[in-house]
This record gives structure tokens, sequence and C-alpha cells, in this order.
């Protein structure tokens, strides 16, 4: 065993893992990488299959990147965001808020455009930013005696501090903490493939026949809406949603028009629409194949593909390209607004962090902002989508598969025990943990949500190496589900 594993088994705990199980076995030790590879401690080369947990966008080790990260590092690498103002992070805002400006009007939106940033470290704490903006503002609006309350999907996960744990509605996340959090109400998530009207039912392998779609689940939030207006003194101050494809929840996602008929229900309602894009923001949602974009145009954010404008928009992960720790909120005007007063008067936002708009994280992350805007990464995101969608269904031939999900650069595979039927796999059984385990082996590196199968490369894999991730799940499949399903694929794939 390699001394690093040593020192890992002896020292370091795992988030969400296992630790009994994972005692048992050699960990692979990450030490290199470059491109869309990564090599252990032996040596051995694997694909990022899923960007280093979906923070990586432009591949490990990039020139361009660890160039701005130097020169910034040359001058200096943090001082306190507390009383004093830095040089890339006024850059780096001023780009947040011209990136995430809509690229076609949202009718519906009378709160103005995004105009304001709030830094913070990560995912969870970029969604508590904007917890305590929209409880506070709803406060200061609707008056000092109301008890704002959040909306949030089924299935939904935004973080793992208190606040953001409150807003998620996944039990395994959720349960153990039930006594530390305030309570949020949810609503019906479009999980088209279990859809409880059936309005979705697969036929045949390589293709899923929907019937006419009646928007039960958009109706679904119409009603709490309605519901919730007609309780005094408990408003809600938001609803809260991942745009366009549900991530934790096993990467679902949700049917063209369901976000933009449920921000006009929201804004019809007078509450605020925070969009947590701390997984789909910066192109991981794709582009739109049949229409022509200039790298200048392209839309970076999904809230974009459906022209929709959240009060506050949550971003992380792919921030800095993956280099760095580094989250933002953006902000309306009219809510920064609602915080301004005289010193006496105590309307200042009492939150922040030690290392809000540190200047390396800042740096890195405006440069990889420029990168998404060139042609280069344009064709680059263009070539990765479409090789995933001609990749992708060959993957119907495996029994096992019930479901494949794309939204753009984001796969979704989810395995079942029977696809006719498509009953689920316990959970006890780990079959998406046993299949990922399997793909490492053959030099794939992902992790499941469940049974779930997530590939999400980052942006500079190519066609061919797409084609050895696919191949590889498949040879996984087999080896965890046996061989004798090669013949039942063949019988699936007529």
């Amino acid at each position: 065993m390699h001394r690093l594993a040593q020192l890992d088994l002896r020292y370091v705990w795992h988030p969400f893992t296992q630790m009994r199980d994972w005692l048992r076995e050699e960990p692979i030790v990450i030490v290199s990488g470059k491109g869309a590879r990564l090599w252990d401690a032996h040596g051995k080369e694997y694909l990022d299959g899923n960007s280093s947990i979906w923070t990586n966008l432009h591949g490990h080790n990039h020139g361009r990147l660890n160039a701005a990260l130097i020169r910034q590092l040359r001058k200096i690498a943090h001082s306190s965001a507390l009383g004093l103002a830095n040089e890339p992070a006024a850059l780096l805002a001023a780009a947040l808020v011209q990136a995430t400006q809509p690229i076609k009007p949202d009718p519906s939106n009378s709160h103005g455009p995004l105009a304001k940033v709030f830094y913070s470290d990560d995912g969870s704490t970029a969604l508590e930013v904007a917890l305590k903006l929209a409880y506070e503002y709803t406060k200061r609006t609707r008056g000092p005696s109301s008890h704002p309350r959040f909306l949030s999907l089924q299935g939904a996960y935004h973080g793992d501090t208190l606040g953001a744990v409150a807003l998620g509605h996944i039990p395994l996340f959720r349960r153990n903490w039930n006594a530390l959090v305030f309570k949020t109400d949810t609503v019906m998530a479009p999980y088209c493939y279990r859809c409880p009207y059936n309005r979705a039912r697969p036929e045949r392998a390589d293709a899923r026949a929907y019937r006419q779609c009646r928007w039960e689940c958009v109706d679904a939030v119409a009603a709490r809406l309605q519901r919730q207006q007609r309780m005094r003194g408990e408003p809600y101050a938001a609803f809260v949603v991942e745009p366009i494809i549900q991530g934790a929840a096993g990467m679902i996602p949700q049917p063209e028009g369901w976000l933009q008929r449920v921000a006009e229900l929201v804004r019809a309602s007078n509450i605020l629409l925070i969009a947590d894009e701390v997984m789909t923001g910066f192109g991981r949602t794709g582009l739109p194949m049949q229409e022509s974009y200039t790298a200048a145009q392209a839309p970076l954010f999904a809230c974009q593909h459906e022209a929709v404008q959240p009060d506050l928009l949550c971003l992380a992960k792919g921030l800095t390209g993956g280099y760095l720790p580094l989250a933002a909120t953006l902000s309306t005007q009219a809510i920064f607004d609602a915080f301004l007063g005289r010193y006496e008067e105590f309307k200042t936002f009492f939150h922040g962090h030690s290392y809000t708009a540190n200047q390396l994280g800042c740096a890195t992350a405006l440069e990889s902002l420029k990168l998404l805007r060139t042609n280069a990464s344009l064709q680059a995101r263009r070539r990765l989508q479409q090789a995933l969608a001609d990749s992708l269904p060959a993957l119907w031939t495996i029994p096992q598969v019930g479901d494949i999900r794309q939204v753009g650069l984001i796969v979704g595979v989810e395995l079942v025990r029977d696809w006719t039927t498509r009953q689920p796999f316990d959970l006890r059984e780990q079959a998406g943990i046993r299949v990922c385990k399997a793909m490492a082996r053959r030099g794939v590196l992902t992790r499941p949500i469940g049974n779930v199968i997530v590939l999400m490369p980052p942006y500079c894999t190519t066609p061919r190496q797409v084609r050895q991730m696919i191949q590889v799940l498949m040879e996984a499949c087999e080896e965890v589900f046996g061989p004798a399903s090669r013949g039942r694929r063949k019988q699936r794939a007529r």
C-alpha cells in the first residue's frame, strides 16, 4: 500500500463516506492531473468522469488559469473584504453581473436585473447568504411581525450548512438534523421518468413515449402558493430551485417550459425567486443545438435558457474553473437597497467570512469567465454535448438502464432492477457504488447519486474520451450485474 494511502486511512475523515467501508481497502490517491486525465500515486491514469465533483470546467492544470493564479500570487494572496476592497473582486463582480443578464427579456420580472455580488466560500454558504437576504427583505417589505417561510422542491438539495439543509428534502441528508433546522415547505418536483400521473412511459429500448402532459406539477406549485397566501403572517420569502435540472436529486431534468411557468406563478404571488446554479452555472446546461450563438452571446446559466431572471442567484463549484473554493450570491438592486440606512438604524447585512472575496479565487474566476467567452471554449462545449448525445444511446441496450437523462453537458443514467416496470434497486444493494467502483478499476472516475451514475466531464474532454467512458460504463454494468445480461441486452435492443 502506498504511504500516502496509509496516511489517509489513518488520519482523514472523508465527506459523504461510510468510513468503515473506506478503511477496508486502499484508496485512490490523486497526485496530478492534466486536461480530462488524472493520475494516482501509483501512476495509474484515469478519466475524470464527473469534473472532480462537478467543479472543473476547462480541464486540470490549465495554462491560462495557472498563469492567472500565479500573477495574482505575485501581488497578494488575500486581504480582508471587511472595510477594504480589492482589484480582482471588483473586476469579477462586474463581469458576473454582465454575464448573468437575461439573453431574452423576462416578462414576469418586475424587480429588475441582478446588480450586486456578495462573495462567500462554497455552494452552501452562497445559499445561506440568499436565505438571510430573502428572509430579512421580506420582513422589511411586509412588516416586522411577519414570519417568512421558504418553499423548495421534493428531492431538493442545496448544501450542508443548516440553512441549506432546511431547504433540502432528501431524507438521508436531512433527517438527522431535523431538530436543528427551521421548517420549510416542499412541493412536487417534475420527475418525468417517475411521473405519478404516468405521463412518461418507456416504450422501447432507445426512446421514451410521452402521453400528453397536463402540467400537474405546475398546478401543484400554484396550489401551494395559493394556500400559503391565505395564511396570515406567514408569507413565503422565496421559492428556491435548481433551474433546468436537479442535481443531487438524481440529475432530474425539468421539462421545457416548467421553469418559466413556475417563475410566472412565483412573481404573481409577490415572492422572491432564488436560483441555485451552484451545479448548473457556467455552461453546464449546454447550448440549444438548433440555435447559433457567438461566444459572447451563448447562455452560461440555466435560467437564461428559459428567459427567467431570478432575484437571487447562487454560484460556486465551477466559478473558479475548479481551482479554489469561492462562491457568489447575486441580488437585485431592490434587495440591496432594503439594507441601506443610517448607521444607527442597523440595517447592515450582518454576515461575512474571513476569506470573503479572496484575491486568488477572484483572479482565477475572472480568467475562467474570460475562457468561457472564447470561441475555442464554445466549440469545445458544442463538441462535448454532441459527443455525449451520440454515445449515450448505446446504453439503452443494458437491461438495468431505466432512464438516460442528458441536459447539455450533464448526464444521469438511472439503474433499475427491471426497466419494463422501472422497479428501483434498494439503496442497501449499492448498485450505483458497485458500478462506479468497477468503472474506477477500468480507468474512469465518477461518483453515483444513489442508483444514478453521473457523467459530467470537463469541457476539454474529447469525443474519443467520451466513447471510452460509455464503453467503461457498459463493461462495469456487465461485471456488476452478470455476463448473462449480454443476451438480454440484445433482446431489448431489438
